[in-house]
C-alpha cells in the first residue's frame, strides 16, 4: 500500500519585538510609505534570542497540534540559513531541547526554500518507509546579519520560525508533488559573502549582502512559476483544484505577479508578508500554521506552494491537508520578552555598521 506524509502537526514562533516601518526611517534614509509601496511590509519582528531557540518552540507547539512527544520523532531537520554556530547543527540543539533522544538531526541549507526542500526529502524518507515522524523546522535569525546601514536591504528581513510535523499515513495527503531545483548561474545576485571563503583575521564586522533585486525578481518568477507548471503536470491538477496558494514571502508584488502567472484569485492567495517581512526558511511553515489558525485552510483542502532563495533555489509543491485542522494540544507557546525593544537590539548594530563602513573609508 502506498504511503504518504500527513501534516499533522504545525506551530510558529514569533518574536515579540516589533520593528515598523516608522522604526526604520528613525535611522535609514527610508519612509513607511517607501517601503509598503515597494514590498508590501508594514513591520517585522527582531529576536533577542538564538536560532535553535526559535526553532525549538516552533518545534514544540507543532509536537503538540499533532499530540506527539518528541521521544517519539525519529527525524528532525531544520532549514536555515542563520544557524547559531557552524558545528554543531542547529537540529542537534532542538534535539537536546525538545528530549527528542533517538532522532536522526541535521541542518538543511536552500536558503528561503529550505522548508519546501525538507519537505520534498523528508516525504520521500516517509513513502519508503525510513523514516515515520519527522519534525522539519524553517527558522532565522536575519536581523544579525543584515548591513542595517543599507535601506535596500535592512528593511525586507525579519526573525521567526514555524515548524510541520509529517507522519507516515494511509490517507491520501501531504506533499503529493514536489519538483525543487537550482539556477546556479544567478548564483551571486543573492548571496552572503561569509564564510570560510572570508578573511577572518580583516574582519572588521561588515558582512557584504549582494542583493540585485530586478534579477532577483526575474529569475525567481520564471523558476517557481516552471516549478508550478511541473507539479501541476505529475497531478493532472488545474488552478481549478486550487483552494490556496501559499507562496514564499519575499515582496508582495512578487506573490501578485506569481499569482497572475499561475491564474490564481487574489483571494485565494495567502499573504502575511505584511507584519513579518521575509524571514527566509520560516516563510513557508508560519504562513501555513496562520492558514490553518485563520480558517482559511480546511480539511482536506488543496494547497500550492512556490519557493526560490539564494543559490538561486527554487520549488514547488502540491500538499493535500488531512482531515484536522485544531490542535490536539494546545499549540500557543511563546517567547516571553526581554524587555528590549527591536530598536534597542537594532540600533547597537547600526552604529557598529556605520563605525565600520567610515573606518573603511578613511584606510
Amino acid at each position: 500500500m502506498k504511503k504518504y506524509a500527513e501534516i499533522t502537526g504545525w506551530g510558529k514562533c514569533l518574536p515579540p519585538a516589533v520593528m515598523s516601518n516608522d522604526d526604520l526611517a528613525t535611522f535609514l534614509d527610508t519612509s513607511d510609505e517607501w517601503i509598503r509601496t515597494r514590498t508590501g511590509i508594514e513591520e517585522r519582528r527582531v529576536s533577542a534570542v538564538g536560532t535553535s531557540k526559535l526553532a525549538t518552540v516552533a518545534g514544540r507547539n507543532a509536537l503538540a497540534a499533532a499530540g506527539l512527544d518528541a521521544s517519539e520523532l525519529d527525524l528532525i531537520l531544520v532549514g536555515t540559513c542563520t544557524p547559531d554556530e557552524l558545528i554543531p547543527n542547529v537540529a542537534s540543539a532542538v534535539q537536546r531541547d525538545l528530549g527528542s533522544k533517538y532522532a536522526a538531526a541535521f541542518d538543511l541549507n536552500a536558503a528561503c526554500s529550505s522548508f519546501l526542500y525538507g519537505m520534498h526529502y523528508a516525504t520521500q524518507a516517509i513513502r519508503t518507509g525510513v523514516h515515520k515522524k519527522v519534525l522539519i523546522i524553517g527558522a532565522e535569525r536575519l536581523t544579525r546579519i543584515l548591513d542595517w546601514t543599507q535601506r535596500e536591504s535592512a528593511v525586507l528581513f525579519g526573525d521567526g520560525a514555524g515548524a510541520m510535523v509529517l507522519e507516515a499515513s494511509d490517507t491520501e495527503s501531504g506533499l503529493l508533488a514536489s519538483h525543487v531545483t537550482c539556477d546556479a548561474d544567478a548564483r551571486d545576485v543573492l548571496a552572503l559573502k561569509f564564510g570560510m571563503s572570508f578573511d577572518r583575521f580583516g574582519f572588521d564586522g561588515i558582512m557584504p549582502f549582494n542583493f540585485v533585486g530586478q534579477e532577483i525578481f526575474k529569475r525567481a518568477v520564471k523558476g517557481m512559476n516552471t516549478a508550478v507548471e511541473k507539479v501541476f503536470a505529475e497531478t493532472g491538477l488545474t488552478t481549478a483544484d486550487i483552494d490556496s496558494l501559499i507562496p514564499h514571502q519575499a515582496n508582495k508584488r512578487l506573490i501578485d505577479y506569481l499569482a497572475k502567472m499561475c491564474k490564481v484569485p487574489e483571494e485565494k492567495t495567502v499573504i502575511n508578508i505584511q507584519k513579518y517581512g521575509n524571514t527566509s526558511s520560516a516563510t513557508l511553515p508560519i504562513a501555513f500554521c496562520e492558514a490553518v489558525e485563520q480558517g482559511i485552510v480546511k480539511p482536506g483542502d488543496t494547497i500550492v506552494s512556490a519557493v526560490f532563495g539564494g543559490g538561486l533555489t527554487c520549488g514547488a509543491g502540491i500538499i493535500k491537508w488531512g482531515q484536522r485542522v485544531t490542535p490536539i494540544r494546545p499549540n500557543d507557546e511563546v517567547l516571553e520578552s526581554t524587555g528590549e525593544s527591536a530598536l534597542d537590539l537594532i540600533l547597537p548594530l547600526h552604529e557598529q555598521t556605520k563605525l565600520a563602513w567610515e573606518k573603511r573609508g578613511n584606510e
